[in-house]
């Protein structure tokens, strides 16, 4: 496989197949989501406050509840995603909430030239930069999109997580980016039994990577939590421990799975 110059067609391609079984997937329970529930969840939820009346960029929003969820607390949104298959949903989602959001199909690095508006917060969120080789584009393109003073609202996966093999049992990867992981998966996370299997390519982005490309890109960083807790169900061998957050199984306690950073350009 080719897929250093390739890498959007296959990724977009294993994220449309993946939206098809995730928009019916109990995951992301969208029986309960178009009845009212929210799909934000606490961390992300403090580091926003107030969003009434605010102007929201969404980056990588899957099919969309996410964005959905911001404009129902007041917000103005656009939803980004790399799928179209994705972005087909999350408009037909939007319509069923009966919710006001705009979603534009694009991947990150090309969303200047397709996207003019300049927007109070910039939010990402849950398995996100693994799909992006360079960090310091990426960091670019929010600080382009931030008005002066505008808060970068980013949570994600802690990278110690992405060094273990699927079932928590080897360190198999670098904490550090040593360059493009192709690999194949059958299922889903958010559907693990699904008739699926996919090739992606991903990368592994350090702390330090993620914290420097953003200071580069005048971005000052007031807030960097780390959690010992996924509030999503989305990994091999989890134990809930309290309604609504996971930790691995033996490694209780013991590693960081999340992090949040919240940004404001200067």
């Amino acid at each position: 496989m080719s897929s250093k110059t390739n890498y959007l067609e296959i990724n977009r391609t294993s994220w449309n197949a993946r939206t098809t079984h995730h928009i019916t997937s109990e995951f992301y329970d969208v029986k309960g989501f178009l009845e009212g529930n929210t799909s934000l969840k606490s961390i992300e939820l403090e580091l926003l406050g107030d969003v009434k009346g605010k102007s929201i960029l969404h980056l990588q929003c899957h099919f969309g509840q996410d964005t959905i969820s911001l404009a129902r607390l007041g917000a103005q949104c656009t939803g980004v995603d790399l799928s179209d298959k994705a972005i087909e949903a999350a408009e037909q989602l939007a319509d069923k909430a009966n919710i006001e959001a705009s979603f534009i199909c694009s991947d990150v690095y090309d969303l200047p030239n397709n996207l003019e508006s300049k927007f109070d917060i910039v939010y990402t969120s849950y398995g996100v930069i693994g799909w992006l080789p360079d960090l310091d584009a990426w960091a670019k393109v929010i600080s382009k999109f931030l008005k002066p003073s505008g808060n970068l609202i980013f949570v994600e996966f802690h990278p110690v997580v992405w060094m273990f093999d699927d079932d928590f049992k080897h360190i198999s990867y670098s904490y550090f980016n040593k360059g493009e992981i192709v690999e194949t998966e059958t299922g889903t996370y958010a559907q693990k039994d699904a008739d699926i299997t996919n090739d992606y390519v991903c990368w592994n982005h350090s702390m330090s990577e993620v914290v420097n490309s953003l200071i580069k890109n005048g971005l000052q960083i007031s807030t960097l939590n780390e959690y010992d807790y996924s509030p999503y169900n989305c990994f091999n061998n989890t134990v809930e421990f309290v309604s609504g957050k996971f930790r691995i199984q033996s490694l209780e306690e013991k590693i960081p799975m999340v992090f949040a950073i919240k940004a404001t350009k200067i």
